[in-house]
């Protein structure tokens, strides 16, 4: 489990994954030589990564949540081939390995994962929903939280959300950012052919405009949370806004979203182990008197995050 300082860094670069470390100093009042030297190590032990990614939702994209049964030989070979995907995000490996979750985040709806999965018998089913509404990201998992107010306001970027059109320069620096989100502008310019004060207009420009997000990954594991589980539940249609925004409460809940189906509201929730993850289930789920039927999968193995 990580340390305290740990955390709060991990706690800034989720409010802004491009914070300079002069800056997650000044907040957290330790040297900028102590926050870079900690969050190469946590980065390096796999407990966090920054990533930048592209708001589907403000580019018109569509997001489906996807669940696929398999034989237990099959299961570890076919969520790395999903992990492989560039549309494909999020990859569990649930309940011993018989079965995978993962999203997917088209242009047009005709792009759909169905039609390109392998004809394969080790597929035994596959369950595919439109999501419709997000309530909770990992960008606000407050698993992390441990700053002041006035620290989070000192940290938080500026937002102007605004139409941008992307060039294909700005999907080179996108896919750039993709694999580290706090590459150096002159790193960043270098690798994609341009100046380095296009490359730092471009990026503040889609920032602003939320159009590119820089997401903070993190391990839930590392900083002490070892039952991770997917949640699938059956909600009365009149009250999905309310049970979703009270889930985008619970400290334990890192994703959830309103998707077509029986199983109308998804979710994603760490716990610090089982028997917290049954008081959870049982006592916040469980109070949600709206909710009619709670579908549980523990999560082996993530592949793939963002």
């Amino acid at each position: 489990m990580v340390e305290s300082i740990d955390r709060q860094i991990a706690h800034a670069l989720q409010i802004d994954g491009r914070a300079p470390f002069s800056r997650i100093a000044e907040v957290l009042e330790v040297s900028e030589h102590t926050v870079a030297r900690r969050y190469r190590r946590l980065r390096a032990d796999g407990a966090v990564r920054v990533a930048g990614v592209l708001n589907g939702v403000l580019l018109g994209h569509h997001s489906w949540t996807i669940r696929l049964r398999c034989t237990p030989d099959a299961g570890v070979a076919l969520a790395a081939a999903l992990a492989r995907r560039p549309d494909t995000y999020w990859v569990h490996l649930l309940s011993g390995g018989t079965a995978i979750s993962c999203y997917q985040q088209v242009a047009s709806a005709d792009e759909l994962l169905l039609d390109k999965l392998p004809r394969t018998n080790r597929v035994l089913d596959v369950h595919a929903h439109s999501v419709l509404r997000g309530f909770a990201s990992p960008g606000t998992w407050s698993g992390l939280s441990c700053l002041s107010a006035a620290q989070v306001a000192a940290l938080r970027p500026v937002a102007e959300p605004a139409v941008v059109e992307m060039s294909e320069q700005d999907h080179v620096l996108v896919s750039l950012l993709a694999r580290d989100g706090r590459m150096g502008f002159a790193e960043l310019a270098g690798r994609a052919g341009t100046s380095e004060s296009t490359a730092r207009r471009r990026v503040e420009v889609l920032r602003r405009s939320r159009v590119l997000e820089v997401l903070l990954e993190t391990d839930p594991r590392a900083f002490g949370y070892l039952a991770e589980a997917r949640l699938w539940m059956s909600v009365r249609p009149s009250a999905l806004a309310e049970v979703g925004a009270a889930l985008a409460t619970h400290p334990e809940v890192y994703y959830a979203a309103a998707t077509t189906g029986q199983a109308n509201l998804v979710a994603s929730v760490a716990c610090r182990d089982s028997l917290d993850l049954y008081r959870y289930l049982t006592e916040r789920v469980g109070a949600l008197d709206r909710v009619t039927a709670v579908e549980t999968a523990p999560v082996l193995r993530t592949v793939k995050r963002t």
